[in-house]
């Protein structure tokens, strides 16, 4: 690890080592049947987890106190937020507003990092 960021960051898995370019989607892998997530970082602020859907799963609706940022790394996911579907494929992004009910639903296998930050909204 680099000395110059090793006592600076909270604990955090080896392959995602500060300073270096790694392959999200490579850090989790699909189960048949299955959600499988692995949290790459977490404080006070937020957290960074990384997730990998088989194709039909889901995560009912819910609320967070934290603004949620979904950067879909592989397949398709539709979410709703508010109420409202919102589908997205490989490469894009979806804000989910903090205390807004929102949920996930594999439209096939889909990777995903969950990017989740406190929202001054939510107090």
């Amino acid at each position: 690890m680099n000395d110059r960021f090793e006592n600076s960051l909270p604990q955090i898995p080896q392959e995602f080592e500060p300073a270096s370019a790694i392959a999200l989607d490579r850090l989790v892998q699909y189960s048949t049947g299955a959600i499988v997530s692995k949290k790459l970082l977490q404080n006070a602020s937020g957290s960074l987890t990384l997730f990998a859907f088989d194709e039909g799963q889901e995560l009912s609706e819910h609320t967070a106190p934290f603004d949620a940022v979904v950067q879909v790394l592989d397949g398709r996911v539709e979410l709703s937020i508010g109420g409202t579907p919102v589908p997205a494929s490989a490469g894009e992004s979806v804000l989910m507003p903090a205390g807004v009910p929102h949920a996930v639903r594999a439209i096939e296998r889909f990777k995903m990092l969950l990017v989740m930050l406190r929202s001054d909204r939510q107090k």
